[in-house]
């Protein structure tokens, strides 16, 4: 099942350019420094080799921005390598204020090996790595970052970090099978089970996503964002596809407010939680294997449990439940009536009591009336707060990237059957 998995990742999944859109040269003899080639050469920007777990080779990128808080591990799109993104990392390091780290998959521009779904989350381990230890970043301090395709290591490696500080899916899949057709069940098969992991990531997630997306239908997104823990307001791109969403001024205006508000926020400290540090050896589940069909029955409950509706619902079934008790006020009808009865005044007092019963009836009414204005309350907290619209900006962030190439249009697409 493993050989017949990895030929349809390899058939339908990657499509690195080729050529690649760049090299890679020794700039100092002495000390080693790499340099990429065929792209504008400016500071703050290292390149470096990165030996991954499987025995593969990478080349990863590092922007550097003097007033950066947090980093960016950014995992690229399918049809791209680091000489197509290189300006757009550049841009987004300057305007976020961030330091940025991108790299290229195994097979992809100048890096070894082959492309496949296991060699993807070996190399963001490798990248992750290598900004621990050579630039030493803090997981509290990481923001993952996955685009198209890239979206499959991003949250393979969020599920294996307690204290990541926030992860961005940009065009995300639920699952490789689930571009190609609009299946509901999860097979053995199938390739980046996103809709499975999502559930099991702790920090804040922001959704981007084109409403006209005709590679990754935009119901992938929503339907990750729904299984999100920790939800952040989506950006649903209006006309968006999915190769244009940099060009539009609302993507870099959101993502500066979402960086903004994580900033303000603590970082998530959970000291019961265990240690991120990966083994050396390769992962030997390339479908996260320990969430299996069970995993699916509690994706359908988590999609219950974010229905802000079944909390109002309780409390007023509780209330329901607490109706027979508020009607107690018959017992005291029956026994004033029964005291009513010896009485020597056989006018006055039955007048009395009926006067009790009426006085009664009116506050049991007041009470109904007081249940059904709790319950009308409760009706209309149901409503789920509904995603808001993107704003118009006046931001020129996508006049300056409209000659960056970036388009994955040819994502899950057989080779031989064309664009």
């Amino acid at each position: 099942m493993g050989g017949v998995k990895s030929k349809m990742a390899a058939k339908f999944a990657f499509f690195p350019p080729d050529p690649p859109s760049y090299g890679v040269a020794v700039e100092d003899e002495a000390t080693g420094r790499l340099v990429m080639t065929e792209v504008p050469r400016l500071q703050g920007v290292e390149v470096r080799r990165l030996r991954t777990n499987r025995g593969t080779e990478i080349v990863a990128m590092h922007v550097r921005n003097p007033g950066a808080k947090f980093t960016v591990l950014y995992s690229h799109g399918n049809a791209a390598d680091l000489g197509q993104m290189y300006e757009l990392f550049v841009e987004l390091s300057r305007c976020l204020r961030v330091n940025l780290m991108g790299y290229d998959y195994s097979g992809y521009g100048q890096s070894s090996g082959k492309a496949s779904e296991q060699n993807t989350y070996a190399d963001i381990e490798a990248a992750y790595r290598c900004l621990k230890e050579t630039y030493g970043t803090h997981e509290e301090d990481i923001i993952l970052y996955g685009q198209s395709v890239g979206s499959g290591p991003t949250l393979d490696l969020a599920t294996r970090l307690p204290h990541l500080r926030a992860v961005v899916l940009h065009s995300p899949i639920l699952s490789g099978l689930r571009v190609m057709y609009p299946v509901k069940d999860t097979y053995c098969f199938d390739i980046y089970k996103n809709i499975e992991k999502i559930p099991h990531v702790n920090c804040p997630v922001l959704v981007i996503h084109g409403t006209d997306d005709n590679v990754v239908k935009i119901y992938h997104g929503k339907q990750l964002w729904e299984l999100c823990k920790e939800k952040y307001e989506p950006l649903w791109i209006q006309g968006g596809n999915h190769c244009n969403l940099e060009l539009y001024p609302d993507f870099i205006r959101h993502l500066r407010k979402f960086i903004s508000a994580i900033e303000k926020s603590p970082a998530i400290k959970n000291e019961s939680a265990e240690s991120s540090d990966f083994s050396d050896a390769p992962r030997t589940s390339s479908d996260f294997s320990e969430f299996s069909r069970k995993s699916i029955d509690q994706w359908e409950k988590s999609r219950l449990s974010t229905d802000n509706s079944e909390f109002p619902r309780k409390r007023s079934d509780q209330k329901e439940m607490s109706r027979p008790s508020t009607n107690s006020s018959d017992l005291p009808r029956k026994s004033t009536e029964q005291k009513s009865r010896p009485s020597i005044d056989r006018t006055e007092k039955p007048r009395q009591s009926t006067d009790r019963r009426e006085k009664s009836r009116t506050s049991t009414d007041r009470r109904e009336k007081s249940r059904k204005s709790v319950d009308h309350a409760d009706k209309v907290n149901d409503n789920p707060d509904q995603p808001e619209k993107p704003r118009k900006s006046i931001d020129r962030f996508g006049d300056m990237m409209r000659s960056v190439g970036l388009c994955n249009i040819d994502c899950f697409k057989d080779k031989a059957s064309g664009p």
